[in-house]
């Protein structure tokens, strides 16, 4: 490991690590909101060049194969396990198909932010293709002149909504683990109400989240992917035994718990952070976006993935399916314990690496104004804030389903849903002085659903929780 410098990619931005392990900003705006992917490098290893052909180079790139196991690792984590409950607030004909067709338009959109930053890095030589929120910004200040003053709006939105999108994830994560450690416990009989777990779940969690050097913090990634990739297995192995009839289900549920659906979905998907960062380390970055690339490739396996898992859930356990489906195992086997205590081990050991996306983003700009006089203890007591904070979050909304939803709802939906279209939009009429008609239709649907979830999910996630209290 080479000491002078290490870069990590903490969903999909780099951070510089310097000299005495104080972090310093490298472009938040990359940050995606799904688990950590890629282990922790020496600079040298990712060094960053302009290159003899004006192109961005990495000095040890990754391979199509590499790249799509980084894939599946970044998009294949809590969402997963509540694609149950997303399938009863959908229905087992109607979640099926809509969940394809939500992953399709989750991945062109997807496809729309590669362009537009592809564009930018070609168009204005940078050293190296922006981030997401540098791409928004960037093409609201290059683009029509009417628009230009909202591009440092439009940064501070996708790094707000990306702040709450892991925050939020960070809340779930107290109320995922909290409720296996529960279910654990009422299993040997110490019954302890479901806050108190919380309260014991919070002390390990801040521990964690006091290391502030990556270096430190990027091993447990390694250590919770196969502890998930074990659990979810033998969830799905659970899932299969023994299932009644698809007639005994709903087919399709009924108008108002289909925004929960939505919310859910796109929570389960919103990875787009994650594409620029893959892509811009790949060796040939030309097959990320092929018909058969990496993307395409590895979004059909993980939505079939998300339609499997969703589908045996409802179908196994029905109206009675929990918002994680670790909390559906039958209570008192040993293989049903022992995936819980691996993935609750799994998602306290993500907390803090999910947990450094908002301090990254936020911290810096903090420092500047008041860290000047012992940043150290000052970062420190600003980590232990915003940690109590997710507490606070995860006590008011126990039920793990509702605020998965409510966090796909309110944040999910603007990253993967609005900004791409909007900033194709504005890149098409800065370039063109036109836009083709279908590129309106198209962009113009795909932004009224996501405003559509947004709203729709949002105030129903939240009339859900209030009716459960």
């Amino acid at each position: 490991m080479n000491e002078k410098s290490n870069v990590s990619h903490i969903s999909g931005s780099a951070v510089s690590i310097s000299h005495d392990g104080s972090n310093v900003s490298d472009g938040y705006s990359a940050f995606q909101s799904r688990e950590q992917i890629i282990k922790l490098e020496s600079k040298s290893q990712l060094n960053i060049d302009s290159g003899n052909d004006g192109h961005h180079h990495v000095s040890h790139p990754t391979s199509y194969a590499d790249t799509l196991l980084h894939l599946f690792r970044g998009n294949i984590g809590s969402g997963l396990l509540a694609m149950g409950d997303a399938f009863k607030n959908g229905g087992i004909i109607f979640a099926p198909i809509m969940t394809a067709i939500l992953g399709v338009i989750c991945v062109h959109a997807q496809h729309l932010l590669l362009n537009c930053s592809e564009d930018i890095y070609t168009r204005m030589k940078r050293e190296k293709p922006p981030g997401f929120a540098d791409t928004v910004s960037l093409v609201f200040e290059y683009g029509p002149a009417r628009l230009r003053p909202l591009a440092p709006i439009m940064k501070i939105l996708v790094n707000g909504f990306l702040c709450i999108t892991q925050l939020g994830f960070c809340c779930i994560y107290i109320v995922f683990i909290a409720n296996n450690v529960k279910t654990i416990c009422d299993e040997y009989g110490i019954h302890i109400e479901l806050s108190i777990h919380m309260i014991f779940v919070v002390i390990p969690v801040l521990i964690l989240c006091m290391v502030r050097n990556l270096k430190y913090l990027t091993p447990f990634s390694t250590v919770a992917n196969v502890l998930m990739a074990v659990g979810v297995g033998a969830v799905l192995y659970e899932a299969t035994q023994d299932l009644p009839p698809v007639e005994s289900r709903e087919y399709l549920a009924s108008w108002h718990q289909l925004p929960l659906y939505f919310g859910t979905a796109v929570y389960a998907f919103e990875g787009i952070g994650l594409v620029l960062p893959l892509k811009n380390e790949m060796k040939n970055r030309e097959q990320f976006q092929k018909p058969l690339g990496v993307l395409n490739v590895g979004m059909v396996v993980v939505a079939s993935i998300f339609v499997v898992v969703g589908f045996l859930g409802y179908l196994k356990w029905g109206d009675d399916v929990a918002g994680s489906l670790t909390l559906n195992l039958r209570q008192g086997h040993v293989l049903s314990t022992t995936v819980q205590v691996l993935i609750t081990v799994a998602m306290l050991l993500t907390y803090p690496l999910q947990f450094y996306v908002p301090i990254a983003i936020t911290w810096p700009f903090l420092r500047k104004k008041f860290g000047q006089r012992l940043p150290v203890a000052k970062e420190l007591g600003y980590r232990a804030l915003i940690v109590m904070l997710t507490f606070i979050l995860a006590e008011s909304i126990p039920q793990l389903g509702l605020f998965i939803s409510l966090v796909g709802a309110i944040s999910s939906t603007a990253l993967a849903l609005i900004f791409p279209p909007i900033i194709q939009l504005v890149a098409t009429y800065q370039n063109n002085n036109k836009i083709p008609p279908y590129m309106i239709l198209k962009n113009s649907l795909i932004i009224t659903l996501g405003i559509f979830i947004f709203i729709a999910g949002t105030y129903q996630s939240l009339a859900s929780i209030i009716r459960a209290f």
